[in-house]
């Protein structure tokens, strides 16, 4: 045994790690095997746990790396490394397809860009407008600020507020089924109880 195999025994391995010795064994042996030939073989050449071939196993089925057909009563797995190869294949005609529109449409920002910038060289003028805008809009901010701190002051509001104030104070003597006139009444009631 290896330096390595004694390490990775004692550490255990990573799931990818799991996988990556798995497909070394279909790929090496180009081979079909059952779920029992593989416990036996990936504990033994890759180190593997028996416990968890299974769970990898069918991880890489479902990624599309290994490929499975029930024949029978019985699942047969299999990888052969020219199918890996055409799979890379395929990714990499994607990603190529994939940065060929991202350097189409780069290019077609830097034409916007350029188009945008015609017109708009940096001038005294320009800085000067710039500069007054900014002052314009912080102006705005701070009058916005100060209407804001005087308007409970404004007679619009102060109504509203008394509005409100009287539909509260509608709906309490509801909820409590008082109003003036009970209120009255109980007062006299418990003036004369006190005489």
């Amino acid at each position: 045994m290896g330096k390595s195999m004694l390490q990775s025994k004692k550490k255990g391995l990573s799931a990818e790690e799991k996988r990556t010795r798995m497909m070394e064994i279909f790929y090496e042996t180009k081979d079909v095997f059952q779920l029992k030939d593989m416990e036996k073989i990936a504990p033994k050449e890759k180190g593997i746990t028996a416990m968890s071939v299974k769970e990898v196993l069918q991880s890489l089925v479902d990624d599309g790396m290994v490929d499975c057909e029930r024949i029978g009563t019985s699942n047969y797995y299999w990888a052969f490394p020219s199918k890996a190869l055409h799979a890379r294949k395929r990714k990499l005609e994607v990603l190529d397809s994939q940065l060929s529109e991202g350097n189409q449409k780069y290019a077609n920002l830097q034409k916007s860009i350029e188009k945008a910038k015609v017109g708009r060289h940096e001038t005294e003028e320009r800085t000067m407008l710039a500069k007054e805008l900014s002052s314009l809009r912080d102006q705005r901010e701070q009058l916005k600020a100060e209407v804001e701190k005087y308007r409970e002051c404004d007679p619009q509001v102060v109504e509203e507020i008394r509005q409100a104030n009287q539909v509260a104070k509608e709906a309490a003597n509801r909820w409590t089924g008082s109003n003036e006139e009970d209120l009255d009444q109980r007062r006299v009631g418990w003036a004369s109880l006190q005489e």
